[in-house]
């Protein structure tokens, strides 16, 4: 899930300056699946962008949640539309990367049946606790782990998603033992946590700052290599002795054989509608660093992503029907 630094800094000047004139396209609104439950990251990114896209493309970008199944619900949706522009994913590292891995009977297949477009971000995790749980530091919540084997809880957005496979390492690397409660999204499992009916999550950061303000809620650690300015002052996983690269990305794909002139125009309006002001406020707000790269580029990253991630399923062996 690690992004070089010319992809975070922006491959814009690979994009085509102006955005493209391309006959026939669109001819329609736009639709855009997430396919997650509204309120998470990559819903308020998406709807962060939408508007920006609409105008650039002359149609309005239409923003549809179709969760389930870690994200596999609303990706086969997509999979089955036309190619021509009109029906797009919004894709990450479950999506395109991980799924194949736990679902043996997957209704899609993320290399065959999708077309590149572009990735617009890149979002570290923070290990963050519930209120009233106690400990403030790490070392203090893995003694806490220690004591309770198997009943110190964690969220996360399902099965074999992002967070639950952060936590996983997390949990190999320093030997403990804890309950894992899965939710349909991050938006719910956030608000598990607030209440505190779990104990414990890999939440993205921007959401994360946002619920520890009050000071109930505590940041441990954040899952990125280095350190995020929203906290400036919280440690890297790494600098506390577990180097766990907790982090995912986001991106557009559209069905299998888009025409190239389109999935190029789609990357283009995305580059610049990412320079927007109050785009690039809503994302620096959700600690989402803004990405941008070609439907060549995308194409690139998930072949070394899905190489990544599948070393780390299997070691955990995670299979589900």
């Amino acid at each position: 899930m690690t992004i070089s630094r010319r992809l975070l800094l922006g491959t814009a000047a690979a994009l085509p300056l102006a955005v493209p004139a391309l006959a026939a396209f669109p001819e329609q609104p736009v639709r855009v699946v997430v396919p997650w439950n509204p309120g998470g990251l990559a819903d308020i990114l998406m709807r962060a962008l939408g508007p920006g896209m609409g105008r650039l493309l002359g149609q309005p970008v239409v923003i549809e949640n179709r969760a389930g199944a870690n994200g596999a619900v609303g990706t086969q949706v997509v999979a089955r539309s036309p190619a021509d522009g009109h029906t797009l994913i919004l894709g990450n590292a479950e999506t395109h990367a991980i799924n194949p891995l736990i679902y043996p009977k997957l209704a899609y297949n993320p290399v065959t049946e999708f077309t590149p477009v572009t990735t617009f971000a890149s979002g570290p995790f923070a290990l963050i606790t519930r209120p009233g749980l106690g400990p403030e530091t790490l070392d203090a919540f893995l003694a806490l782990v220690r004591r309770e084997p198997g009943k110190v809880s964690f969220a996360s957005w399902g099965i074999g998603s992002t967070s639950h496979l952060a936590m996983e390492a997390l949990i190999k690397q320093a030997k403990v033992e804890m309950l894992h409660v899965p939710f349909t999204g991050a938006a719910p499992a956030t608000t598990a946590l607030i209440a505190g009916q779990v104990d414990c999550m890999f939440l993205n950061v921007g959401p994360a700052e946002a619920a520890a303000r009050d000071g109930k809620p505590k940041i441990l650690g954040v899952g990125s290599r280095a350190r995020i300015p929203q906290l400036p002052n919280t440690a890297t996983m790494a600098e506390l002795g577990l180097p766990v690269d907790a982090a995912n990305w986001f991106g557009l794909l559209g069905p299998a054989h888009l025409p190239a002139p389109v999935a190029e125009r789609i990357a283009a309006v995305v580059a610049e509608t990412l320079k927007n002001d109050q785009v690039q406020e809503i994302f620096r707000v959700q600690a989402a660093l803004p990405v941008t790269q070609t439907p060549a580029e995308m194409q690139a990253f998930l072949a070394a992503d899905r190489d990544r991630w599948g070393s780390v399923v299997k070691d955990l062996d995670i299979r589900l029907e």
